[in-house]
């Protein structure tokens, strides 16, 4: 493969080529994927010359495989091109073999297109009004009217149409069951083996990309996995393929040993834009991501692509980069002041960073442009919560979820909303179809857990937590929730392990999570762990010149332990309780008087005669152990 991979006039004819025939099969999405993209790069790069001739490398008659080009990876065997940090692997996500056929060259490929190319002019008036049917999503009228048609064109738009119109009529059913028990989590859709097997023997890189998606609506994930690729390989510019894909990965350890199968350079910027992007859905991406993005926005790439930088600004959110996010969001909409993509993105960090001003203003801007995109229903919906109008906020979230039944960020939201409401059975229901939607996001999970909390219901609680941890092992919130649980139900124990996962991750100076920890050991009567934590409080705090009031009672615990043991260090004691005893924190009284008995007690030491060796600064041996393994933290 090419060791780099640069954009040309020729990735341009490709583009074009690849929205044109995406546009005919009415791959909506990937046609406007590949019209920005083309719009994106430099004018210089788009002229059509004459020797950038776009060909869509595809058959549709015979094999296009050979034995001798077989490549056989298994997940758990391939190398990791992804650094590993902050991945959990899902065992369910591993095992199968995925095999990759490369295409041979056959010398008839060239017939095989002119033929193929014969049959289109055959049935180009059919294909026309298909097309005009699909665009007014009259689906059955398209089926009837390629009746007879015999290109491979034909027969996507064909199937494709059918497998569109079942869906139409499963989300129908579905909704009759509305508010009823009996009511399935996800529509269901009892065709979908019939159109496999229409499918079924295709060489043809359109329906094998069909084929990918029965076959993951089926759940038979690493199938779905191998007909991706194969399409891919033909058709490397269909991103509804590519987003195919990446919905069948479970983590990030899977993209991984993907990425070795991808039929591209791995310097070409779909592989690159797919890892980004699958990452990002995982909510996983790092600052390895963040440089593939400024990559692909540079000069020799696509500079202006408002996709990209929609990308990049979504890696930023979850990197908890907010400032630099919202200014990424700024440079799109002052781009494209109607770019609706990821609006929603935007208004949650303006959300998060408490900016009602801004939010305001884009609802309302954005409200008049288009009212019945799920995006903007939930730019509205934010607006709302972020005015403490949490059914109003409910109202226009669950108007998102009508236009989107699997629009993922409404459910989610609107069972936040329903938490603030104190509606708990409510906010359980809409996690739960979180859920249904993408097993995949430890929102859903995390929401779950925060309800049931709610109830007291403390053991359901863990369970969601779990969840929540299993897919984002990293994040501080959810080994707190999970610390806190535990302490709730009695287990202490349980308790201290999870905030001390919590610490990994943290911040460095953070006082809350040792506190807790300090709390735990005490109410255990393990006093050295406990006074270690109290000190690593106390020692963040001065550093980081707190007032006093924030770290007075662990000075107090320091004390009190020190001054009750044999061999206690005193002059430590001294130093802690002059400084809570001279401020005016609330345990100012009890500092004095323990103050006065330590001094007491060093100048009763002294008048003994008692030499100040057992009385110095220094921990002793068990305290400096567990203080160097409480800074490591």
């Amino acid at each position: 493969m090419d060791s780099a991979f640069h954009v040309d006039a020729q990735t341009a004819a490709e583009l074009r080529a690849a929205a044109k025939e995406c546009s005919e099969r009415g791959l909506v999405v990937a046609t406007k994927w590949a019209s920005e993209l083309l719009l994106a790069l430099p004018l210089s790069k788009r002229r059509n010359l004459a020797d950038s001739v776009p060909i869509l490398h595809y058959s549709t008659s015979t094999p296009a495989h050979s034995k001798s080009h077989e490549l056989s990876l298994s997940f758990s065997d391939a190398p990791s091109p992804l650094p590993a940090q902050g991945v959990r692997h899902n065992p369910t996500h591993s095992g199968g073999t995925i095999v990759t056929h490369v295409p041979s060259s056959h010398g008839h490929t060239g017939d095989l297109q002119t033929s193929e190319k014969e049959l289109e002019e055959q049935d180009a008036d059919m294909l026309n009004a298909a097309r005009s049917f699909i665009e007014s999503k009259e689906f059955a009228r398209a089926i009837h009217v390629l009746q007879g048609a015999q290109s491979g064109k034909a027969s996507f738009i064909r199937v494709y149409s059918k497998f569109m119109a079942n869906e139409k009529k499963a989300v129908r059913d579905w909704h009759k069951l509305d508010n009823n028990r009996l009511q399935p989590p996800v529509p269901v859709d009892n065709t979908l083996s019939e159109l496999l097997n229409e499918v079924h023997d295709t060489e043809d890189p359109w329906l094998l990309f069909l084929k990918a998606l029965f076959l993951s609506r089926l759940s038979r994930r690493e199938e779905a996995m191998e007909c991706a690729l194969l399409s891919i390989a033909g058709l490397p510019w269909n991103w509804s393929c590519w987003t195919l894909l990446g919905s069948c990965i479970g983590d990030g350890e899977e993209l991984s040993s993907l990425l070795q199968l991808v039929p591209l350079s791995p310097t070409h910027p779909l592989v690159h834009m797919f890892q980004i992007k699958t990452l990002s859905e995982l909510h996983q991406p790092t600052e390895n991501e963040l440089a593939l993005c400024d990559r692909l926005l540079s000069a020799d790439f696509f500079p202006n692509s408002a996709w990209l930088m929609s990308l990049r600004a979504c890696v930023l959110y979850h990197l908890h980069e907010f400032g630099q996010a919202e200014q990424q969001f700024e440079k799109i909409l002052a781009q494209d002041p109607y770019r609706i993509d990821d609006i929603d993105i935007y208004s949650n960090i303006l959300y998060v960073t408490d900016n009602k001003l801004k939010l305001s203003r884009l609802a309302h801007e954005f409200l008049a442009l288009d009212k019945d995109r799920p995006e903007i229903c939930c730019l509205v919906g934010n607006h709302y919560s972020l005015r403490a109008e949490h059914e109003k906020a409910v109202k226009y979230f669950r108007r998102a979820t009508q236009l989107d039944r699997t629009y993922l960020s409404a459910w989610t939201l609107m069972g936040h909303e329903y938490v603030e409401m104190k509606n708990s059975h409510a906010a359980i229901e809409a996690y739960r179809r979180a859920v249904d939607v993408n097993r995949k996001d430890y929102r859903a999970w995390y929401g779950l857990g925060q309800a049931y909390e709610l109830l007291s219901m403390h053991h359901y609680s863990l369970y969601y937590y779990r969840h929540a941890t299993a897919l984002r092992p990293y994040d501080i919130r959810l080994w707190q929730a999970q610390g806190l649980c535990y302490e709730e139900i009695g287990r202490r124990r349980e308790a201290i392990e999870c905030y001390k996962r919590a610490l990994i991750p943290a911040d460095p100076h953070e006082i809350n999570i040792n506190l807790k920890l300090a709390n735990l050991y005490w109410s255990l009567d393990e006093l050295p762990e406990a006074v270690a934590y109290h000190r690593r409080v106390v020692e963040v705090c001065q550093a980081n010149l707190r007032p006093i009031q924030e770290y007075a009672k662990s000075c107090l615990q320091v004390a009190e332990y020190h001054m009750g043991i044999s061999g206690g260090d005193l002059y430590l004691a001294k130093e802690y309780l002059e400084r809570v005893a001279s401020s005016n924190a609330e345990d100012v009284m009890k500092a004095t008087e323990l103050l006065k008995a330590v001094k007491s007690t060093l100048q009763a030491g002294h008048q003994n005669g008692v030499g100040s060796e057992n009385q110095t600064s220094q921990p002793s041996e068990g305290e400096t152990s567990k203080n160097s393994e409480s800074r490591e933290r």
